[in-house]
């Protein structure tokens, strides 16, 4: 751990254009009309579509990933996963316009868990638009050891019984694909079935932790007939197998509180909206 605090603090920036045949793409993958046009708002978290960089082949992790050393730092773990994110929208990004996002590690902190050693990494985001803030995001990331083969799986949290509204969804292999696509994501859990089970240990394929925030975002901004201000989620155990799952929640006054629900009734993911 020593050695990894020399990343903390270092930067990256990168620039795109927003435009308007991704978010198209994304409308069509949740199965929507695509009808955006430049000028439109970018709905919340879809800026995951932009910023995009590509490694060379030979500069990928055995999970298809790049190699860490690079911008991340080098923790010894070999499994990695989208952990969680907090979100403030300071201003709608519009589409068709120039943009910038500056990226800061934040912490790394080593900590003991249910299942062994795991490292969590946070890296901060600001996206900018005609030089003013319009995004800010702190993005959680954990490592972590390989399974053991010889223990039981850790024993999941049962999703609240108590929510106001409530839909499903039904994942499978071509959702995951264009997802994948969409964001450049080679992560091999996603596709590789094989992979998945044998290496990292899941029942199958795993849907993506940031599809699944994206989907509580957009529940939330339908029920609520607007954008949040801010959002988060945490992510508390894997969708994987391609069972049906639900995206649940409640509406209080200037806020919502949503989850994923598993088909075993397990939490999958927490998130809250702000108004």
């Amino acid at each position: 751990m020593a050695d990894m605090t020399d990343w903390i603090g270092r930067e990256e920036r990168r620039e795109d254009v927003l435009r308007v045949q991704p978010a198209r793409f994304m409308q069509a993958v949740l199965d929507r009309t695509p009808d955006l046009e430049a000028g439109d708002a970018l709905p919340p978290l879809w800026h995951w579509l932009y910023f995009l960089a590509a490694e060379r082949t030979s500069e990928l992790g055995r999970d298809g990933h790049p190699k860490k050393g690079g911008f991340l730092p080098p923790v010894d773990l070999p499994r990695r996963m989208w952990a969680g994110g907090r979100f403030t929208f300071h201003a709608p990004l519009l589409l068709g316009t120039q943009v910038a996002k500056r990226s800061v590690i934040k912490t790394i902190e080593e900590k003991k868990g249910r299942t062994g050693r795991l490292c969590f990494v946070t890296v901060c985001h600001e996206i900018t638009q005609g030089g003013a803030l319009a995004l800010s995001e702190e993005h959680d990331i954990v490592y972590r050891e390989d399974p053991d083969p010889d223990a039981a799986p850790p024993e999941p949290f049962p999703a609240p019984g108590n929510a106001v509204f409530s839909e499903t969804v039904a994942p499978d292999e071509t959702l995951l694909f264009r997802y994948s696509a969409l964001t450049l994501n080679g992560h091999r859990i996603h596709y590789d079935a094989d992979y998945a089970r044998r290496v990292e240990g899941y029942e199958g394929l795993v849907f993506h932790g940031p599809l699944t925030a994206t989907l509580l975002v957009d529940l939330a901004t339908r029920q609520a007939g607007k954008a949040p201000q801010s959002f988060e989620f945490r992510a508390l155990a894997p969708l994987a197998g391609l069972h049906l799952f639900h995206i649940e929640g409640q509406l209080q006054p200037g806020t919502a509180d949503l989850w994923a629900r598993r088909h075993d009734g397990a939490l999958a993911m927490r998130a809250r909206a702000a108004f």
